[in-house]
């Protein structure tokens, strides 16, 4: 009878020790888990409004915190010191594989931000195509996220600018700083930041951006409601941001600009110095690659490319070299085959009936949000690139493919269908809709953004255009290789600028030997890398990525290799580090083979 005793209680001992090690009270800790990832989210929401507004969560769209104050600063890294702190001490043993990759994802993004203020990058605020302002002026604009719909959200806008022009001051106190320490953008990028202040300083009240909500008052609003906000806005752009843009204006011009450096690499502009460029690099591409190895992978990738031109050039039968065929597709007429805008968007629509059936072969679902493609907005189309605005979360607001179209009859598509790809579907469309669709998700990684995947995704469906039912056009084709040769081309030229002392003059000229794409725009690219080193990067290396994991799982799987579950499983868990997505397609391979 004791032996009988003695025995069971020693297997009621295993059975709790197997409990705790085999993690039988993991319920409790997912729920801890799940409170710490929503705790998360909503702080962050309280802590950077913006992120809220992009969403759709109109909760805090009045308010605009002064990124640049110093109060500001030591919350958001006490913020992501805390849940450093708290994601450590939960051991992996005790998650599943889900919450294992949402721990590593959220300990990845603690680090990287932690890792800015390592850098004094705050004291260069300001530039021609990143900087805050551009995407607050865009809000003002009554196009985007920003909504105008009720009276308040009128009154909410009116508030968020007072805002805003804080930060704006702060900005400029900044740059005083920065020009006595030595942060100052190079002249040449400064030279484009003046008119985007001066726009705002000098257009008439009707014209002004921050007056074009008043001019689209939804119909529901009484005349005396219009009346009272026409009036507000009108004294909030004569008395706030006329005065305060033509302040600017002087600033940049007399002070900014005559501080400002003509080289162009950021080691040597700024003291932010070369471990500044390799936390961009780790940042955008989410790899451990070095400046060099991207560099030597970008002279292959460019070269492999201009091949495959050679090839096409050979098929249309163009005797020239491959330089002149460049400038032959630019201008070739019978590739600008339009009058009307309204072409343009129907092109793009008869594009996406075309792949329509080959979608089906190649994922197994369509993402639930709306899309819709639309005419860039004429206030910016002049300076601005084709984009996808995302739908907001609950599906009020669709996703959105804008083109730019200042002059129809120039409107060449001999890249057009690539470029379909990779903005719209199956590209960003598909990639950030599947994200903010899916609810299994917790809700940060919803809304969470890495350029090396989602922009990899993006050029890796490029490469998908034949299987998709298009590119029978060899310009088309032709197109798609521009598309992908301008990626290779930025891994070259951003680290020959910022990491091998090339000078503004060698990237434009090595651009032209490589692209299809006019000396102005290529300039602007130029300037793009200058003024946000490391994020050209993140296209290439993303899309290699996903290519080489497709042919990867392809060899190994053999005839049990599926298109679209490799789809799938590339989109399902949205944007991660490229490394936790190679695992994650590990962990499917070795599955796939065991069923």
């Amino acid at each position: 009878m004791k032996k009988v005793i003695f025995l069971f209680l020693l297997s009621t001992v295993l059975i709790s020790c197997k409990k705790e090690v085999k993690g039988d009270d993991a319920p409790d800790v997912s729920k801890d888990f799940a409170q710490l990832l929503a705790d998360f989210n909503e702080e962050g929401l309280v802590l950077n409004p913006i992120k809220a507004t992009n969403a759709g969560d109109n909760r805090f769209n009045d308010q605009y915190p002064n990124f640049l104050s110093q109060d500001y600063k030591a919350k958001k890294k006490a913020y992501y010191t805390k849940y450093k702190g708290k994601l450590n001490a939960i051991p992996d043993s005790l998650l599943d594989e889900t919450e294992r990759m949402t721990k590593d994802v959220l300990l990845w993004d603690c680090d990287i931000n932690l890792g800015e203020f390592n850098f004094k990058k705050d004291l260069m605020p300001i530039d021609q195509m990143w900087s805050k302002n551009l995407d607050f002026n865009k809000w003002a604009s009554g196009a985007t996220s920003q909504p105008f719909k009720t009276v308040a959200d009128y009154e909410h806008w009116l508030t968020r600018v007072d805002a805003y022009l804080v930060w704006l001051n702060s900005a400029k106190e900044n740059m005083k700083t920065g020009i006595a320490e030595g942060y100052v953008l190079p002249k040449s990028l400064t030279l484009k930041v003046i008119p985007q202040f001066e726009i705002l300083s000098t257009a008439a009240l009707e014209d002004n951006l921050y007056y074009s909500p008043v001019t689209n008052f939804p119909e529901s609003f009484t005349e005396e409601e219009k009346a009272t906000l026409t009036e507000a806005y009108t004294s909030m752009v004569k008395n706030k941001i006329i005065p305060a843009s033509k302040a600017m204006v002087e600033f940049l011009k007399e002070d900014y600009l005559p501080a400002g450096k003509e080289d162009f690499g950021i080691a040597k502009v700024t003291p932010l110095g070369q471990a500044y460029y390799n936390f961009q690099i780790k940042k955008y591409t989410t790899t451990t690659m070095t400046a060099d190895e991207i560099h030597e992978l970008g002279l292959s990738e460019v070269a492999r490319i201009r091949g495959e031109m050679e090839e096409v050039k050979k098929e249309v039968g163009f005797e020239g070299d491959l330089n002149a065929f460049f400038e032959f597709v630019r201008t070739k007429k019978d590739l600008m085959p339009f009058t009307e805008r309204s072409q343009v968007i129907a092109w793009y629509d008869s594009i996406h009936k075309v792949m329509l059936p080959q979608l089906d072969q190649l994922f197994s679902k369509q993402p639930k949000t709306e899309f819709e493609v639309r005419r860039t907005e004429p206030f910016r189309e002049k300076s601005a690139a084709a984009n996808y605005s995302p739908g907001a979360l609950d599906g009020s607001r669709p996703g959105i493919f804008y083109t730019p179209i200042p002059v129809v009859t120039d409107y060449n598509i001999f890249n057009k269908e690539s470029l379909f790809l990779h903005e719209a579907i199956p590209g960003h469309h598909f990639q950030v809709s599947f994200q903010q669709e899916n609810e299994n998700l917790p809700d940060f990684r919803r809304t969470l953004w890495y350029s090396a995947y989602g922009e990899g995704w993006a050029l890796y469906v490029e490469s998908m255009g034949r299987e998709l039912g298009l590119y029978k056009d060899p310009y088309q084709y032709f197109g798609m290789l521009s598309s992908e040769i301008h990626r290779a081309v930025r891994l070259v030229v951003d680290t020959g600028l910022h990491a091998k002392g090339w000078s503004r003059e060698a990237a434009i000229q090595y651009c032209l030997e490589n692209e299809a794409i006019p000396i102005a725009k290529i300039e602007s690219e130029i300037e793009r890398y200058m003024a946000n080193p490391g994020q050209a990067l993140s296209y290439k290396i993303g899309q290699l990525k996903i290519m080489e994991l497709r042919d990867k799982a392809e060899a190994s799987l053999g005839e049990k290799f599926d298109i679209r579950a490799f789809h799938d499983q590339v989109l399902e868990t949205g944007c991660i580090p490229l490394q936790f997505l190679e695992e994650k397609i590990d962990r499917w391979i070795d599955n796939t083979k065991k069923q």
